[in-house]
């Protein structure tokens, strides 16, 4: 997701801003910035050729096949989780249909855009619909039902943000999360997971779901960090792999636990090689799962 996009503001150095959700977070930091030093102990690795694939880590085999009768194969059965893959790929081509003014609560954007890419032209649009399905065959192999606000095979451009947006509503998803690549500036590296604030406005009102998901996007963030070992941002989000905003529609219009993962930055030269590994893809899609295995285990027992 391009910081230039009409779906976003340009990323600021808040630096100096100290408020709830830093003291709320500071339980992630510590194993954000291990996890980090690991990785850069041991070593990335290289990139693989983009249509490489890795199989499930042992654990989710593991978990998902643990047992002998329908509920420890599907342990979890019963939840549901939305996933967006962000933009759409022949979303240039209709530029008037998705430059057209939606509401969402805090004011009004274009009802989606085309997202960014990398340097040699690898679409985001194509990043995050992989990305996409390599998540939704995890997740449904825990017993989840996953559903997608699009596909390859549905329209042509869009949905719109508020759309997208009701989609998860309606399916009263457990968890929904939106997939991303941003397109800051190179050097301008990392990974980073968009939480909704606080909105009361208009048709958006995100009160009920700031705590739940907040504590979706820990999860995923740092199961995210440890699988990949993708570092966190860089440039925003204060070493944490958090941000909150309240200018994404996507967010806004959420009645349901729901955030967004910023994979990695398609205009830096080290992080372009990563999402453009078919073998990396499948751990950031292993990541995610994980975070929100995670999260829907925990809803589970609170229950």
């Amino acid at each position: 997701m391009s910081y230039t996009s009409p779906e976003s503001e340009p990323p600021q150095q808040r630096r100096t801003r100290r408020g709830p959700l830093v003291v709320a977070l500071a339980a992630l930091v510590p194993g954000v910035l291990i996890g980090w030093l690991a990785y850069e102990a041991v070593g990335a690795g290289g990139a693989e050729p983009a249509d490489a694939a890795t199989s499930p880590s042992p654990s989710v085999h593991a978990s998902a096949s643990a047992g002998a009768d329908g509920a420890a194969a599907a342990p979890l059965k019963g939840k549901v989780v939305v996933i967006d893959p962000g933009h759409n790929p022949d979303n240039f081509r209709h530029t008037a249909e998705i430059n057209r003014q939606v509401d969402i609560g805090s004011g009004h954007k274009e009802c989606d855009t085309t997202g960014t890419s990398t340097d040699d032209g690898y679409a985001e649009a194509k990043f995050t619909l992989d990305v996409t399905h390599r998540l939704r065959t995890l997740l449904e192999r825990q017993g989840v039902t996953v559903r997608l606000t699009h596909d390859d095979k549905g329209p042509d451009w869009g949905p719109c943000v508020t759309e997208r947006a009701e989609i998860g509503n309606k399916a009263h998803a457990d968890a929904a999360i939106s997939i991303h690549a941003d397109g800051a500036p190179v050097g301008d590296r990392g990974f980073h997971v968009i939480l909704p604030g606080t909105v009361h406005a208009g048709g958006a009102d995100t009160r009920p779901i700031v705590g739940p998901s907040r504590d979706l996007g820990k999860s995923v963030a740092g199961s995210f960090l440890r699988v990949t070992g993708e570092p966190p941002s860089n440039y925003i989000g204060h070493g944490t792999a958090l941000d909150t905003r309240t200018d994404l529609g996507g967010l806004n219009l959420s009645t349901v636990p729901k955030v967004f993962i910023e994979c990695g930055n398609m205009r830096d030269t080290k992080d372009a090689a990563l999402l453009t590994s078919g073998t990396w893809r499948q751990k950031a899609a292993q990541g995610i799962s994980e975070g929100i295995v995670s999260f829907l285990r925990g809803s589970r027992s609170a229950g």
